[in-house]
């Protein structure tokens, strides 16, 4: 073989490996982001404990037992319902009460409400077994985010009342339909133009993250794994309210077979403003984790219209979040109570 055809094939095998090795640079730039593994080193001065000679049965432990429980108020509110007195002779059992519901409590889009006096604290309380009763109350929320109480709801409000009431023996005393069903429409047409629902979106600048990437971050700053796939939250301090914020990416991504080949290019972060207290803080917490991630996944920040946000705009939005909570006060309706929570749900 000539020095001529050698040349030849180290010229191609050069081509060869050339190729390969741009295919394996490719592949591995588009693979998306993987989560790194973190191993903790054992700690020498703990010893490692003796093995009993009969195994033990872990226990699952409560992780929000150590949160505060949230104020604990009757359900029903002039405010925000439609309140009807129920009079009864004597003392009701809580049993006969609850026996005495009807099976379905929504009337369209709202629940229907019910409440004892109890005949030991003399406060309001929702209807529990085994409790006495000197009197009841039900109610109709006037409005939530599916609109206002109508006629037509207020009236099968009437018949739902009125056979509870006959139930256990009372009279009902109903307020006046168009009066109330003006106040719905009312209360609806503020709420509505008090709503807000803050979302930013961060977008991979270059390569994509998995769904394991986007998780061991979201993680480091306090998110923890929601009810859905793909979704996780910041929860609050206080157990049972909703969480402060939450961030979601793509459902079959976090469902693949393989979620480590699975691209995510963009993840949203979530703020319901009327379901959080100001005094969290969320607004200032939601753009220090997008700043974060932003960061640390090497994303840009967007709005809900694919716009670019900068520091400027984040803090215009603030201040017009601001003139929102204050509205919200004035009716008595501040972020985060629980009035604030049925209505804009």
């Amino acid at each position: 073989m000539s020095s001529f055809q050698l040349s030849l094939l180290a010229l191609g095998g050069l081509v060869l490996l050339a190729v390969w090795g741009f295919n394996l640079w490719t592949s591995r730039r588009s693979r998306p982001r993987q989560a790194v593994e973190q191993s903790v080193e054992p700690d020498a001065s703990v010893e490692a404990p003796v093995a009993s000679e009969a195994p033990v049965e872990p226990v699952l432990e409560d992780d929000f037992s150590h949160l505060p429980l949230p104020e604990r108020k009757p359900t029903l509110d002039p405010l925000i319902d439609v309140v009807a007195s129920v009079d009864v002779d004597g003392v009701v059992s809580g049993d006969a009460a609850l026996a005495a519901m009807p099976s379905t409590r929504r009337i369209g889009s709202k629940a229907f409400f019910a409440e004892g006096l109890s005949e030991s604290s003399g406060q309001w309380e929702p209807l529990l077994p085994g409790h006495r009763y000197t009197g009841f109350q039900v109610g109709i929320q006037l409005a939530n985010r599916l609109g206002a109480l109508n006629e037509i709801e207020f009236s099968e409000f009437v018949v739902k009342s009125q056979a509870f009431a006959d139930a256990i023996n009372a009279s009902v005393n109903f307020p006046d339909m168009l009066e109330e069903v003006a106040r719905a429409r009312e209360l609806d047409q503020f709420a509505s133009a008090h709503d807000a629902q803050l979302s930013l979106t961060l977008h991979a600048r270059s390569a994509a993250w998995s769904p394991g990437y986007v998780q061991q971050h979201a993680s480091r700053l306090g998110f923890v794994a929601g009810t859905m796939p793909g979704r996780m939250v910041l929860s609050a301090p206080v157990q049972g309210l909703p969480p402060v914020l939450a961030l979601s990416f793509d459902m079959q991504a976090a469902l693949a077979e393989d979620p480590d080949m699975s691209a995510v290019r963009a993840v949203v972060l979530t703020l319901d403003v009327p379901q959080v207290s100001r005094q969290e803080q969320p607004f200032e917490r939601l753009c220090q984790v997008a700043r974060t991630l932003g960061t640390e996944m090497d994303a840009v920040l967007t709005d809900g219209a694919n716009q670019m946000l900068s520091d400027e705009a984040l803090a215009q939005i603030g201040v017009e979040l601001q003139g929102l909570y204050n509205a919200l006060d004035e009716r008595e309706l501040s972020a985060g109570s629980a009035q604030a929570r049925r209505l804009f749900s």
